[in-house]
């Protein structure tokens, strides 16, 4: 069975590099895309961006899911000094962020990759650390429009899903190849689905004589699927953010790029996440958790310096958007907002990988 495979390395990426991609648009990134939380999010940034500057550094921040660019095309318009590394796994994303952000080209370095390939990203800038790292996790708002990426349930497409479209793995194979062990495991690990078992006896009696390929195709099973009377929202919804996890590998992408951004930050740099369901905050959860407390084994009389925590907390739980700003984007309406700040020297370069990645092993 073919498995998703991972933007290999981090590559800089030219805005005509992929033949005119977002030529037939008829909307520039900027009328399309509203950013979330975008005055939060710069201010927890600022005092990063303010501690580079004060020890005399060029400040540079790392906006891992770079989508359609407003959130980095704020910080550089407000910012003259800073540099941006953008991430992002979607071509036509990349492009059309260029596009926008052509006045700071000379200020921004995209690449296209997985946002957990950080390492990669700092190595084709040149650098070794940044001040400020921002995750926006989840769809963009650019790929739900997109109607032919099939990540949404509200209109008929091709069963896709992929963010990055140079992937093998698509929404189709997995709905028409998984069997009922695997497909359990998807939506009930990604998509919390109740009511799995039905549609997945459902799934497997459709594809025997007619194998799935729209987005409308299968929304409708599910709805038929679905017990009568269900409330919670459209019948669809989990089982779509499931299969959108599973192929795109999302939960395994971030854990790695958690890790890998706590040790990415210099000294006073800030990380900033905002997640959309409760898998991945969850996991930025524990991430941060990790980060902001001592490893020191209880009733040492003296705190070993190594087993101090690095980071300290800047947002108390999670943080939601207030109801004037999901009035103006409806999208912003799931979002939850979560950072931290370094508040130690880097004991190693590889610090946080290397501790995760242990537990890792060890709790398997």
């Amino acid at each position: 069975m073919t498995k998703n495979k991972r933007a290999a390395g981090s590559q800089a990426v030219n805005a005509h590099a992929f033949d005119g991609a977002a030529s037939g648009r008829v909307q520039s990134a900027a009328e399309r895309h509203v950013p979330v939380l975008l005055e939060r999010c710069l201010d927890l940034l600022q005092p990063g961006i303010d501690a580079a500057r004060d020890a005399g550094r060029t400040p540079w921040v790392i906006d891992a899911t770079l989508g359609m660019g407003g959130h980095t095309y704020q910080l550089l318009a407000r910012n003259p000094d800073v540099h941006v590394i953008g991430i992002d796994r979607d071509t036509n994303a990349l492009v059309m962020a260029s596009e926008r952000l052509t006045e700071y080209s000379d200020r921004l370095v995209p690449c296209h990759t997985t946002y957990d390939n950080i390492d990669e990203a700092l190595e084709t800038a040149g650098i070794e650390a940044v001040d400020g790292i921002l995750f926006d996790l989840g769809v963009s708002s650019y790929q739900l429009d997109e109607r032919e990426r099939g990540f949404a349930y509200s209109y008929d497409a091709p069963l896709d899903m992929r963010m990055d479209t140079t992937a093998e793995l698509t929404a189709a194979e997995v709905v028409n190849t998984y069997t009922h062990q695997q497909l359990t495991r998807v939506l009930k690990a990604y998509g919390e689905e109740r009511h799995a078992r039905r549609i997945i006896d459902a799934i497997l009696r459709t594809r025997e004589t007619e194998p799935f390929t729209t987005t409308g195709q299968l929304a409708q099973l599910i709805i038929d699927a679905y017990p009568r009377g269900t409330k919670g929202g459209h019948p669809a919804k989990r089982t779509f953010q499931a299969l959108r996890v599973e192929v795109n590998n999302e939960l395994a992408v971030l854990e790695s790029a958690l890790p890998a951004a706590l040790d990415a930050v210099a000294n006073g740099g800030r990380i900033v996440v905002m997640s959309y369901q409760s898998l991945e905050d969850r996991l930025v959860k524990y991430a941060f958790a990790q980060a902001t407390t001592s490893s020191a084994p209880v009733g040492l009389p003296i705190e070993p310096e190594e087993h101090k925590a690095q980071y300290r907390l800047i947002t108390r739980g999670n943080e939601k958007p207030t109801e004037r700003e999901v009035e103006e984007n409806s999208r912003a309406a799931a979002a939850r907002l979560r950072a931290v700040e370094r508040i130690r020297e880097p004991l190693s370069r590889h610090h946080y990988t290397d501790r995760f990645s242990h537990r890792s092993r060890r709790n398997s």
